[in-house]
Parts: structure tokens; C-alpha cells; sequence
């Protein structure tokens, strides 16, 4: 059973930081704190331990975890990588599934990912118009022209396929969301909390490393 594994003080410190407590029948339970994923769903590199955070620029949870969800992934162990998956539960909302594959194709995620949010959220842009979106990315320095053709191109197009399949493969129903190495997935909702959800994935990292 997982909770009978053995993991790493690196995940037993943030159950402990996320408000789990230290004795064992504390960890975090499946069915209740994480679901098992069935069928396990395909990961960029078998080698390493995948981490996917299935997020919404629509969501204002999403825009509220960013920023400590940005800080927990640069600070993950090596062996493991982490992924960002846009979801798009309605039609009108896979524009920003586009913005988000162009953003990375063109190695703006550090630049504008949080700047869309903040669009998004704080300003209240709508960004589903190629006006919208040429304007924006201008406004922060990017060739519009370009960003729109990458948003455009077949290669964004592969992405946002690949990635309805993965949300769908994982059963994803709300964002936030973390899936872990095609086999696990954990909320906010499942958690308790958001920041109780990156302690829950760390556990599962450490549960993935320990079950190969």
C-alpha cells in the first residue's frame, strides 16, 4: 500500500509545510487525497519522473497558484520534469490553449505566462481576438505577426490535440490540477487546498521513484 512506502525528507518537509501531519497514517490516501489513472497515460521521457500541472488562463484559482506553483517546480529534484498543460473545457477558451503553445515555442513562457494571467485577471482582457492578442503580445515586446502565425501553425495545432487527449486520458475535471508520471492525479479539491496538493504530488514523485 503507499502508505507503507517509504519517501524522501524532501517530500515529508512540504506534507509537513502543506499541513499533513508527520505520523504516517497522515500521508496522503488514494481515493481520497490523489485518484490512480487508468490507462496510465504516455510521458515525454520514461527516464524520468513527470510532473503536469493541467491549468486554465480563465481560472482564477489557476492565476492564485502560479506563483507558488512556478517557485515549488524550479525547485524540483532532479530526475523529475515538469510540464504545463493548458485545458480548455469550452470551445471559445482553446485560444488560450494556442496563446500558451506559441508562448513556449517561441521561449516566452518565463516572459509572458504570468503576464497573461495578469491579463487576464487584472486587467480584464479577453485575449480571444487575433486584435487582442496582437496587441498584448506588442505591448510586451514580441513581433505580433510572428506570435499569431505560431499560434496559428500546424505545430500549435499538434499540441493542442495532444493535450485535450492528456487531459482527457487523466480524467482532469477542474484546474489546478497535477498529474504525475501518468499515473496519478491530485487537486486543490482532492488536497484540501492547493498548496496541500503540491505536497500530495511530491509524495507521489517520491512513490513513482520507489515503484519502478
Amino acid at each position: 500500500m503507499p502508505s507503507r512506502r517509504r519517501f524522501s525528507l524532501f517530500a515529508a518537509s512540504s506534507l509537513l509545510a502543506a499541513g499533513f501531519p508527520a505520523a504516517a497514517q497522515g500521508q496522503p490516501v488514494e481515493g481520497k487525497h490523489y485518484q490512480v489513472v487508468s490507462p496510465k497515460q504516455p510521458t515525454r521521457d520514461p527516464r524520468q519522473v513527470e510532473v503536469l500541472e493541467f491549468f486554465a488562463y480563465s481560472c482564477h484559482h489557476c492565476h492564485d497558484f502560479e506563483p507558488a506553483l512556478d517557485a515549488w517546480q524550479k525547485q524540483l529534484p532532479a530526475g523529475v520534469a515538469f510540464r504545463r498543460i493548458p485545458v480548455a473545457f469550452r470551445e471559445e477558451l482553446v485560444v488560450h490553449n494556442e496563446i500558451y503553445w506559441a508562448i513556449e515555442a517561441m521561449g516566452l513562457v518565463e516572459r509572458l505566462h504570468r503576464k497573461v494571467f495578469e491579463a487576464v485577471h487584472a486587467s480584464r482582457d479577453q485575449l480571444k481576438s487575433p486584435q487582442e492578442i496582437a496587441a498584448f503580445v506588442a505591448k510586451n515586446g514580441v513581433d505580433p505577426t510572428a506570435f499569431i502565425d505560431t499560434m496559428k501553425s500546424f505545430s500549435v495545432a499538434g499540441k493542442v490535440k495532444q493535450a485535450f487527449a492528456l487531459t482527457n486520458g487523466y480524467g482532469v475535471e477542474g484546474t489546478p490540477s497535477l498529474g504525475v508520471d501518468g499515473r496519478w492525479l491530485t487537486s486543490g479539491s482532492m488536497a484540501g487546498s492547493n498548496p496541500r496538493s503540491l505536497g500530495v504530488a511530491e509524495f507521489l514523485v517520491e512513490l513513482a521513484k520507489t515503484s519502478r
